[in-house]
């Protein structure tokens, strides 16, 4: 029996299937697609713990990609995880005093969106073919920093493809900004806008359902997908790490099987800490998920009020991952918490996106009970990088630093109720030099983030990885800013210009 997914929006919308749904993207709607049923583990918890990452993978990603033949599966599988990784366990775990960090970084733009994006280009590509498909795949993405980077990274040179990201042009860090700009392959474009992610992240979803330009590419066998988390071929592979998270403490005698624990993620578009929630619903024991937020708190105020209200002030932070006003992903949630009513969820994002403000009933908000949620300002992130140092010798990025603080007031208020807490680290250190050498030793900003990175080099244990070293030499290639409202001029100009080339090329 095939799973299907369908839209969060509507009834209407066409069910489709784990490799349609993957080259669709954004369901027409503009819902996102969830499958009908949650699908279930063909394994019991102790074998699936007792699996490597890959092993691991396959069998959690084969009960939500079920049309994709076990050869297909494997081969994306081995082509993600296979000497992309700087550690054969692609995501351990490292505990530090009384804090287990789940480090997400060892993939190769050094963020956890490595572990979904070395994978995404692997099944769609395989599901092209699997539909005969002579579409060619235009990727739009909107990125606070490390999606553009990591999907990029992912879709270089995938024949067929071509990605165009989106970055706040004074959203990013430094670093964030010189891995995009410098980005090889001749399927890439990157373009930096003169407003904040939920800018480009709006503009994006807009583009990619708009009927003029839909109709417009379909006439040169184009088509549209996202390598956001609004595509659920982003989102399902980051339910696995949360098992492997799990199975490391099983295996060194941490936890015991069955024993429940907690996890704390720092989080923006919300498709991380959605991807902790799918892993509970096929029985991971999960007490709490910690939604950690910084100074733009939207999700905080959320999870304690019920209302979801972005009509507040924007703030730029040392976290720039996290400032997110409009959370995409927090909408497939709320399809559960509105017992999978899509009629009822429209009314509510259609209220949301109209006014800027809506509240949850209170038979929705008492399903939403998995989740706690607390906010950190920036002395308490930078505190909290200084603690991390000096207390146990371990150096966190800003937005680690976000859900280890939360991690801290959560653990405070629940002393009576102590469990092993995970902590996701998103971020390898060295992509914020200039905030973490900062809050090390209140080092002013240097010239360039370069000094900042030989300057915190010499004070930490932590070596400087590979993939920041090349920077400080990489030929800038993508230099393109424009005003938001030229993003859809862009998309159509951009791909324009790649069907000429074809013609150019095959006459």
């Amino acid at each position: 029996m095939v799973l299907y997914y369908r839209s969060t929006r509507s009834e209407q919308t066409q069910n489709l299937t784990a490799s349609e749904a993957i080259l669709q993207g954004l369901a027409p709607d503009n819902g996102l697609y969830v499958p009908t049923q949650m699908p279930q583990l063909k394994e019991d918890l102790a074998t699936l713990l007792a699996k490597d990452y890959p092993a691991m993978a396959f069998s959690i990603l084969k009960v939500f990609l079920d049309d994709f033949s076990d050869d297909d599966l494997q081969a994306c599988i081995d082509a993600a995880y296979q000497d992309t990784f700087d550690t054969a366990d692609i995501t351990p775990i490292r505990s530090v005093g009384p804090h287990h960090f789940l480090e997400l970084f060892h993939g190769p733009t050094l963020a956890f969106k490595d572990v979904a994006l070395q994978l995404l280009p692997q099944l769609m590509v395989t599901a092209m073919k699997m539909h005969a498909s002579d579409k060619k795949v235009a990727i739009l993405t909107a990125t606070s920093g490390d999606t553009g980077k990591a999907a990029m990274a992912g879709f270089a040179d995938v024949p067929n493809t071509k990605i165009i990201v989106f970055y706040p042009q004074a959203g990013v860090s430094p670093i964030q900004k010189q891995q995009m700009i410098t980005q090889v392959g001749q399927n890439v474009t990157v373009v930096g806008i003169d407003g904040n992610f939920d800018d480009a992240q709006t503009n994006v979803k807009h583009i990619l359902n708009d009927n003029v330009i839909v109709k417009k590419l379909a006439r040169n066998h184009i088509q549209f997908s996202s390598a956001n988390s609004i595509n659920i071929g982003r989102l399902v592979p980051q339910i696995v790490y949360y098992f492997n998270a799990y199975g490391q403490l099983v295996q060194n005698g941490t936890v015991k099987l069955g024993e429940t624990v907690d996890f704390s993620v720092p989080t923006g578009n919300f498709g991380d800490i959605l991807a902790g929630w799918y892993a509970k619903q096929l029985g991971l024991p999960i007490n709490k998920l910690i939604c950690a937020s910084n100074a733009n708190n939207v999700l905080t105020d959320f999870f304690t009020t019920g209302v979801y209200n972005r009509k507040r002030d924007f703030h730029l932070t040392s976290s720039p991952s996290m400032d997110i006003l409009v959370s995409s992903n927090l909408e497939r949630l709320l399809f559960y918490s509105f017992d999978q009513d899509a009629a009822a969820l429209a009314k509510f994002m259609t209220t949301f996106e109209t006014k800027g403000r809506a509240e949850l009933p209170d038979t929705a908000r008492q399903k939403l009970t998995d989740f706690v949620a607390f906010s950190t300002d920036e002395v308490d992130t930078l505190t909290t990088i200084r603690l991390m140092q000096t207390k146990y010798q371990y150096t966190i990025d800003p937005h680690t630093a976000v859900a280890t603080h939360a991690a801290i007031q959560y653990s405070q208020e629940h002393k009576s109720e102590a469990r092993p807490l995970i902590i996701l680290s998103t971020a390898n250190p060295y992509k914020f030099p200039e905030v973490v050498l900062h809050a090390l030793t209140n080092h002013q900003p240097s010239e360039t983030d370069f000094a900042a990175i030989q300057a915190l080099s010499n004070l930490i244990e932590l070596p400087v990885p590979k993939a920041i070293r090349r920077l400080k030499h990489a030929k800038v290639l993508h230099e393109q800013t424009i005003p938001v409202a030229k993003m859809s001029d862009l998309v159509l100009n951009t791909l324009s210009e790649d069907k000429s080339k074809s013609k150019d090329v095959k006459n």
